[in-house]
């Protein structure tokens, strides 16, 4: 990675010029003194990114130039590892994260520790839609489900933008409007769709925020996704897998045939990339 050239422009080129300040180790969690499950990785300074580019996020390429310039200088890169705990339940988030090649899920944690996911982000859009939407302290858990890297901002900062009324702020509350939608449908999945449509349903939304078509990742972590039993999700992948949709070996799966999952799927996938269609769609005009 060291021997990438830094890809960015104007507004990164002036940062190059400035010597990269050594990692440091951060012991304050987000939010209250409860520490993550995974800690976070120490960011570093955009002279040290080695051609990472805020711009791999969705939402900060559809910025203009101008607004994107503004926060360039402020954006923090950092490494997300599998497990990471981005923010815990009930605590204030810090920083808000642009993600670029992680995946982050939210889950909803009951009392006794079941869990369930939610919704799903990767690089179209930001862990951090309570600090703009007035509810302050994040009601979910965000953990990276698969690693990757992202960009994460101060809160005081980022609030500063988003008071501006400008372009970052439409295309946070499209982006919102598009993520309230995937967590109703996921709502309405878990509870009418059977446990086959709900994991196609999971390894399509997964699938569209990674690089490739393979996935690291256990059938115990999708039961867990879903709230289902392991047993439930060994049965639907084992007929996936004789259909030759998917190949599984251990902690990983690889899809051969999106356009057979797509087809075995409910309906809530194709409401949910619908709307992320036209949050795409919305980003293009933008520009």
């Amino acid at each position: 990675m060291a021997n990438v050239m830094n890809a960015f422009g104007t507004a990164a080129e002036q940062a190059v010029a400035k010597p990269a300040l050594a990692p440091v180790a951060r012991k304050k969690a987000e939010g209250k003194p409860a520490q993550p499950r995974h800690p976070a990785v120490a960011p570093v300074r955009i002279s040290a990114l080695y051609g990472h580019n805020p711009k791999q996020n969705q939402l900060l390429n559809a910025l203009p130039e101008e607004d994107f310039e503004r926060l360039l200088p402020h954006l923090e890169f950092i490494s997300m590892p599998f497990d990471m705990t981005v923010c815990e339940a009930e605590t204030q988030m810090n920083h808000v994260y642009f993600l670029t090649s992680s995946v982050v899920s939210l889950l909803y944690e009951t009392r006794d520790g079941a869990s369930a996911e939610i919704a799903v982000i990767g690089n179209e859009g930001i862990v951090g839609v309570t600090l703009f939407m007035g509810g302050g302290a994040s009601p979910n858990r965000a953990v990276v489900k698969s690693a990757g890297y992202g960009f994460r901002l101060k809160a005081s900062v980022f609030m500063e933008e988003f008071r501006r009324g400008g372009a970052l702020q439409q295309s946070l509350l499209r982006y919102t409007n598009a993520l309230i939608a995937q967590m109703s449908h996921t709502a309405v999945c878990n509870r009418h769709h059977n446990v086959m449509q709900q994991l196609c349903r999971w390894l399509l939304l997964t699938l569209d925020r990674l690089p490739s078509n393979e996935m690291a990742v256990s059938q115990g972590l999708i039961a867990t996704m879903l709230g289902v039993r392991r047993e439930s999700v060994t049965e639907a992948a084992g007929k996936l897998q004789d259909e030759g949709m998917i190949q599984y070996r251990r902690g990983h799966i690889t899809v051969m045939d999106r356009v057979g999952l797509e087809s075995r799927a409910c309906e809530c996938y194709a409401g949910v990339k619908k709307e992320y269609d036209r949050l795409k769609c919305s980003h293009a005009k933008q520009k």
